[in-house]
């Protein structure tokens, strides 16, 4: 009888810490909320059944044809691109003229949930690539009228960019702008350790940090977690931006994204699941006009890793930007200071912008009045 009442009492106990937990985080990220107008929220049906929220960001004054597609990265969500000002690419580039489009990609924030007879956590990059570019490529181009858009991808948006402008979809495309997007892979034993331990934890189905990055934001700032140097330089990016970001940005991983990684990192390769494809040797096929750009103090994607990933590029339009003291910069960037980095809105965000600008079509005054009208 005795034991019964231990047990109970322990079943309480684990009952109020979780429901503790669940509190807390409710309140950091009521707290840390993004106090900005929310952007159109639209759903992209995938031809597998899965629907897609992608959130629009309109331009105020209209100038350009092409929408740019704003494709986030693992771990991550729509505001990875679409966060508060001065610290979002998507208000910066609507305020230039573009129309944006905010992908979240399957299994992420308002696109869990899956199809009838599909698992929230069934899916794999090739699933980002075959299935989510489509659809988010269609209804961007079905609601701007544009015959093409441009991909501008953090991390593994941009490799989900270099995959998919390998097949059909790639005519589709104006340009491919990459940050911090890694094809090469060092099979180095921390990363093969972490990465292994990663998929264990994610076991049967996904890891869900983005409950560990919520309780552990309110501190950030004033310590600074182990490993964290891997993802940003804390030193450029204001206390307040990382536990806003560590609030509302992270998100879930799916464990076969997390063995589809594996693989890359034990095999130094880039390919799909099933191992048939190599999307590292198709990029020399791309003719595409390209932007590839990186951090010069990213240990994700290092800057030999971006400038190795460059000259494989034989396209004639292609462009290679690191961010970093070396040159010119006023701190060295590392893999999130690319969006969130305090120097990022007057030197990462300016050149993305003129990049753009000389590759997109300008609407007349007369069309331009005629869209935002219709809209």
């Amino acid at each position: 009888m005795e034991g019964w009442r231990w047990a109970v009492w322990v079943l309480v106990a684990a009952l109020v810490l979780v429901l503790g937990n669940v509190l807390w985080v409710v309140l950091v990220r009521r707290w840390y909320r993004l106090r900005t107008p929310l952007p159109q929220a639209f759903k992209a049906r995938c031809a597998d059944g899965w629907e897609l929220t992608v959130h629009v960001r309109r331009a105020p004054k209209r100038r350009f044809e092409e929408p740019v597609l704003l494709c986030h990265g693992l771990a991550a969500n729509r505001f990875t691109f679409d966060f508060e000002p001065p610290y979002s690419v998507a208000h910066f580039l609507a305020e230039v003229g573009f129309d944006c489009f905010s992908v979240e990609w399957r299994g992420t924030g308002h696109s869990r949930m899956p199809p009838p007879g599909r698992r929230y956590t069934d899916f794999t990059i090739d699933d980002h690539v075959h299935q989510d570019g489509p659809a988010l490529i269609e209804l961007a181009l079905r609601e701007s009228g544009a015959k093409r858009a441009f991909w501008l991808g953090h991390s593994l948006g941009g490799l989900v960019g270099y995959a998919l402008a390998q097949g059909a979809e790639g005519e589709k495309l104006a340009g491919l702008l990459t940050l911090g997007a890694p094809v090469h892979f060092k099979s180095e034993p921390f990363l093969r350790t972490l990465i292994s331990l990663g998929v264990r934890a994610a076991w049967p189905g996904r890891l869900r940090q983005e409950w560990m990055s919520a309780s552990l934001a309110p501190f950030l700032g004033y310590v600074t977690l182990p490993l964290s140097d891997l993802v940003v330089n804390p030193l450029h990016i204001p206390p307040r931006i990382q536990r806003q970001v560590y609030a509302n940005m992270m998100s879930s991983m799916s464990r076969k994204v997390l063995l589809q990684f594996q693989d890359w990192i034990e095999h130094d390769a880039f390919r799909s699941f099933d191992r048939t494809t190599d999307w590292r040797a198709g990029i020399s096929r791309l003719q595409l006009p390209m932007l590839v750009m990186g951090g010069s103090a990213d240990k994700l994607a290092t800057a030999e890793n971006v400038e190795s990933q460059f000259a494989l590029i034989t396209a004639q339009d292609r462009t290679l930007h690191i961010f970093g003291r070396d040159h010119g910069d006023k701190m060295d960037y590392g893999h999130g200071d690319l969006v969130f980095g305090t120097g990022a809105p007057e030197e990462v965000y300016p050149i993305i912008r003129d990049w753009l600008v000389r590759h997109a079509t300008e609407i007349s005054p007369t069309a331009a009045s005629a869209t935002s009208a219709s809209d």
